[in-house]
């Protein structure tokens, strides 16, 4: 009887712990999602959050949710460029960082010196092969990879192009530029050099701090010029607000690079989307989280080019915008 009673009970048991070991193999299959880290270096301002909102909606349609399945390292130098080379050296030193982020030139390049293995996807590079980032576009060859915002600094000789069209009789033309950028020379000289062909006069002023907006537009007055090419750079765009008002203040028909200046009251803008660079972006960091190696994945160049006009901003600077020219614009504020 002990024997039996004995048996029945070891049964008992085997069952409730094959019970017990059959219920917790899909917990112990099912292992937490790891989460990616992506670092982020801006040399704007943390207080703009437009573009990061354009990279954070391109994550999420490829199914990278910030704050679940990734995280993303947030760094901004507010206009600073000093504090690039610090701030890439404190993304590089948080170890397990998968890709990093880096906006324009400026923090391409504090990346790419603070690391030679972790990816770096480019969003709004500029002239990357002579720059030394990449060896070519179809095969970057290194750590870097990405998209860039210009097809080559002969763009801004088009800006001058559209002044003309704007502006009857257009002889001299100033330019507003942030020296700081680090192609802000290879900007300058195409400008001047299509200047030339134009038969223009071109007047340069540099901007390096926010005190230096109004002093610019007042050199512009002073040479006579009839029409500002505004560059573009990170200071530059931060700044848009205090250069728009001031070219108002002046009433000087002014070309921008960014739509943004377009939508706050500036006259003309020509360049590529960056709200579309910083949301394609994303389909890099994607390629990269999932084991693709950055040396292998192309670099893309814009290929659309959009045109923005302000009408009520012409209308009182007493300008007629042209019908061939408003034929080709992308956007119009009444």
């Amino acid at each position: 009887m002990t024997s039996t009673k004995w048996k029945c009970r070891h049964r008992a048991i085997s069952v409730c712990s094959l019970l017990a070991l059959a219920t917790s193999l899909p917990a112990m299959a099912q292992k937490p999602e790891q989460v990616s880290r992506i670092g982020w270096l801006d040399g704007g301002s943390a207080s703009l959050p437009a573009h990061a909102e354009a990279f954070k909606e391109g994550l999420r349609e490829l199914g990278w949710i910030d704050g679940q399945n990734v995280a993303v390292e947030w760094r901004y130098a507010e206009t600073n460029y000093d504090k690039l080379p610090e701030l890439a050296n404190d993304i590089v030193k948080l170890n397990n960082v998968n890709v990093i982020v880096a906006v324009t030139n400026p923090e391409i390049r504090a990346v790419a010196q603070a690391t030679s293995t972790v990816p770096i996807v480019m969003v709004a590079g500029v002239d990357p092969v002579g720059q030394g980032f990449i060896s070519s576009f179809r095969q970057p060859g290194g750590n870097i990879t990405g998209l860039t915002s210009d097809v080559s600094p002969d763009i801004f000789g088009k800006y001058l192009e559209f002044l003309k069209e704007l502006v009857p009789g257009l002889s001299d033309v100033g330019g507003i530029i942030d020296p700081g950028h680090p192609v802000s020379q290879v900007y300058r000289k195409a400008a001047e050099d299509a200047a030339i062909k134009l038969g223009l006069t071109m007047h340069h002023a540099e901007v390096r701090a926010p005190d230096d907006i109004e002093k610019a537009f007042a050199a512009m007055s002073a040479a006579r010029a009839q029409a500002v090419l505004v560059y573009r750079s990170v200071f530059i765009f931060v700044h848009l607000p205090q250069i728009v008002a001031a070219a108002e203040r002046h009433r000087i028909p002014t070309i921008y690079a960014y739509k943004d200046a377009v939508v706050q009251g500036g006259l003309i803008a020509y360049g590529s989307s960056l709200d579309a660079l910083f949301k394609r972006s994303a389909t890099y960091v994607d390629k990269i989280l999932k084991g693709a190696p950055s040396a292998n994945l192309p670099v893309e160049q814009p290929t659309k080019f959009q045109l923005f006009v302000n009408l009520g901003t012409a209308k009182a600077l007493g300008l007629t915008i042209p019908p061939a020219l408003l034929v080709r614009a992308d956007g119009v504020i009444e």
